[in-house]
């Protein structure tokens, strides 16, 4: 105000010096805290210190776009009541609330950098357990089995004692006879060469199966850490929180752990880093390691928006393409049918099968997510057709992706003979997609027409994927009620009976 006790030109010219005095000492005190903190941060995560318990990214508070980063006056009080335990890196909060954020470089549409981990650097990361006494739980996914399996898992494990666990088998079709899943997983296994002591078929979401493993690892872990090892995605994460949750019940340790468990999302490369788990109670720790990036697998090519539509989130259910199925849908052009010969069907924007050649009874079934879309249209308007759709009714790719989209380039020419019209002749399977059976003759169909010659026991396709994405022909995979009447079991030799592994569901 005015009058005789308002403060003077002079008052007021000191106060707001001693303002700016203040402000200046702030600013400088605020830049050695930080400086300070920098270096005690760099000399934490140098010596192998501190990790975020959500995705094992060692902690740091220099770059905000790299795993790991922690808000520095969050990193400074949690180190002061000694809480570096329980912090939760930026990136992991951000997953846990859905969001999608990729860390692994050349992955998903990311060029990389100094902020992504590379996927060789990954591997390095886990080169140290051939020369350690560890017992490896390797997980595969069911429904991506070739595409997820790590065939030279032997130089990531050496020689130590590998349990092979079959994840999300609760996706398979209604219906499913484990029976035949189990005798197909182990002779598969077989086929690969990879000697396992046990093999089990498991869900973490409905952990079924997953207490069977458990006693397993317990008997068989006689004093060594236990590593779960598998590719990207397959669900390591989730079968550790339900590992745990079972031990919780009887070990106090292991419900402890529980608190601090594992990040779970959609995102291959969620785990950068190693993840100790204390789970027993007799000693003995869990390690929750980076998933193995595999570059043929379709998480590899399309963009992190994308990724959520690749995994299956419901039980699978086939769906089929036969004649009656053309005749439906293509009745109005003027076109000679011969089953599905001359046709083409597109799985989302990611795969394309031309038919060149099938009996007219012949049916193929995909088994895949349900966000991928199937088309089918004649083969000489494919090409066209795709260009048209790509990023509007074939999906993924979608959103920024689809400009720079380089489409379908590996081909690959399938002759699939067959001696048995009576089940299905094989499935090709598109790694990190799904599978298709191909069936000679519908199962809806029992008889075959007499005019079937020799000649004729013979279907060509087409096979068009993205250029780094693999196609692999494997027996069928018994599923849905039909899979348990035309699996037949195989007869073993003794020497086969001794040494193959037993499963356990």
């Amino acid at each position: 105000g005015t009058g005789p006790a308002a403060p003077t030109r002079g008052d007021i010219f000191l106060e707001k010096q001693q303002q700016i005095q203040s402000l200046v000492v702030e600013k400088k005190t605020k830049k050695i805290k930080k400086k300070e903190l920098v270096k005690s941060v760099k000399s934490v995560t140098s010596g192998g210190g501190y990790c975020c318990y959500g995705c094992g990214a060692p902690l740091q508070v220099v770059e905000i776009d790299a795993p790991g980063y922690v808000d520095p006056d969050t990193y400074q009080l949690k180190k002061k009541h000694r809480q570096l335990r329980t912090v939760l890196c930026g990136r992991c909060r951000l997953l846990s609330h859905g969001h999608m954020v990729t860390a692994v470089g050349g992955n998903g549409g990311y060029a990389g950098g100094k902020q992504f981990v590379t996927a060789e650097e990954l591997r390095e990361k886990l080169t140290h357990l051939r020369h350690e006494k560890a017992l490896i739980v390797k997980l595969v996914d069911i429904v991506d089995f070739n595409g997820s399996f790590l065939a030279h898992v032997r130089d990531l494990a050496g020689a130590n004692p590998i349990i092979l666990v079959v994840t999300k088998v609760d996706l398979l079709p209604k219906g499913t006879d484990f029976n035949c899943v189990g005798d197909w997983v182990v002779d598969a296994t077989m086929r690969k060469k990879l000697n396992v002591l046990s093999v089990h078929l498991t869900s973490s979401k409905s952990l079924v199966g997953v207490a069977g493993v458990v006693s397993e690892i317990q008997k068989e872990k006689k004093g060594r850490d236990v590593y779960i090892l598998g590719a990207a995605n397959v669900g390591k994460s989730a079968f550790i929180n339900a590992a745990l949750k079972m031990l919780s019940y009887k070990d106090p340790v292991a419900a402890m752990a529980r608190k601090y468990k594992p990040i779970q999302s959609a995102v291959p490369g969620t785990t950068v880093g190693p993840i100790q788990i204390n789970a027993f109670l007799g000693g003995g720790k869990v390690y929750d390691t980076p998933g193995v990036h595999l570059h043929h697998r379709q998480a590899a090519v399309v963009h992190s928006q994308d990724l959520p539509a690749l995994a299956p989130r419901s039980r699978l259910r086939g769906q089929s393409f036969t004649k009656e199925v053309v005749l439906d849908q293509w009745v109005s052009e003027k076109m000679e049918f011969d089953g599905l010969t001359g046709f083409s069907i597109f799985w989302g924007g990611l795969a394309r099968i031309d038919i060149l050649k099938a009996l007219p009874e012949t049916c193929l079934t995909f088994y895949g997510p349900k966000a991928l879309k199937l088309h089918i249209v004649p083969t000489n308007k494919a090409d066209e057709f795709y260009k048209k759709e790509v990023g509007v009714l074939l999906t993924p790719p979608s959103g920024e992706q689809v400009p720079d989209w380089t489409g379908l380039e590996t081909v690959r020419q399938l002759q699939i003979r067959f001696d048995d019209t009576q089940r299905p002749a094989c499935d090709v399977a598109i790694s990190g997609l799904g599978w298709i059976t191909v069936e000679p003759v519908s199962q809806a169909l029992k008889e075959l027409d007499s005019s079937l010659v020799e000649d004729a026991m013979e279907i060509s396709l087409d096979v068009h994927v993205p250029k780094p994405v693999e196609i692999f022909v494997r027996p069928p995979l018994p599923v849905g009620k039909v899979g348990g009447e035309w699996y037949q079991y195989r007869d073993l030799t003794e020497k086969e009976e001794e040494t193959r592994p037993k499963w356990y569901f």
